[in-house]
């Protein structure tokens, strides 16, 4: 790959990821690249329609169109026609949010969810986005089946990231992520208490490909408010989400599984 090619899906990677609009300084910091060769690579976005830049400000923000992109290919999986009732059964079992994280080229990205609070306090997730893996109990659950030194990598690579884009409670260095992941191991399950935002916490536990032994395909969590999601409740949850995690599990992977089931109803 060309190393213009390689920018400039870094320029496109690290807009998409921000959850605020960038300037062009801070770009061109976080890439490691000249402001004019930054421009330059941020106006074929802007012109291709995958950014747009705000008029007053000129800080560049990433539209619809690559999310766009994303579910389609989602569709063309048949990925949630088969999740989707797995987590709608399980976010009305625990009546918190259900939701499904995907590996994907080393990282964890949310495709799909089901939300069961009823009323109340409630919390609601953003699909498309890629999990912060340090700081969120699916990043951990799927870290805790990898070696120390590839969790390890991957977090590096992602950055130990604080708050505002975590909560307080995150690990900020390498000693404190290998014990959460011993931590995780030991237990089967992890959690993040206030860790991926301020008044929330989650339980999840590793997808694992049992249908061709193709190894941790995802994460599955159940996430709330803090005052309902505690520790001890956290607890009480596993044993449901790993019933989930097993059946989603054994209909890996998506594609083929869809693709059987539409070949018997065509023989049909």
């Amino acid at each position: 790959m060309s190393v213009q090619l390689q920018r400039a899906i870094d320029v496109l990677e690290l807009v998409q990821a921000s959850e605020r609009p960038l300037a062009l300084g801070e770009i061109a910091e976080r890439t490691g690249m000249a402001k004019p060769a930054a421009h330059r690579l941020l106006q074929v976005w802007v012109e291709r329609g995958y950014m747009e830049q705000e008029p007053l400000g000129q800080r560049y923000v990433a539209t619809l169109k690559l999310a766009l992109i994303g579910f389609r290919h989602l569709a063309a999986t048949g990925l949630r026609d088969v999740c989707m009732p797995e987590l709608r059964r399980l976010a009305n079992e625990t009546g918190e949010l259900a939701r499904l994280a995907v590996v994907e080229q080393g990282s964890l990205t949310w495709v799909a969810e089901a939300q069961g609070a009823r009323d109340g306090l409630r919390y609601d997730g953003n699909l498309g986005r890629q999990a912060i893996l340090h700081a969120t109990a699916a990043g951990k659950a799927w870290l805790a089946t990898l070696s120390d030194e590839e969790a390890v990598r991957l977090v590096l690579a992602q950055g130990f990231r604080g708050p505002p884009e975590t909560g307080p409670n995150a690990v900020q260095t390498v000693d404190g992520l290998l014990q959460a992941l011993r931590k995780t191991r030991a237990e089967g399950y992890a959690t993040a208490f206030e860790e991926a935002s301020v008044g929330v916490n989650a339980v999840a536990v590793a997808v694992v490909d049992t249908a061709t032994g193709g190894g941790t395909v995802g994460s599955i969590i159940v996430v709330g408010p803090s005052a309902r999601m505690t520790p001890d409740r956290a607890a009480a949850i596993t044993p449901t989400l790993r019933l989930a995690a097993d059946r989603i599990g054994a209909l890996w992977p998506i594609r083929r599984h869809t693709e059987r089931e539409g070949e018997a109803r065509g023989a049909a």
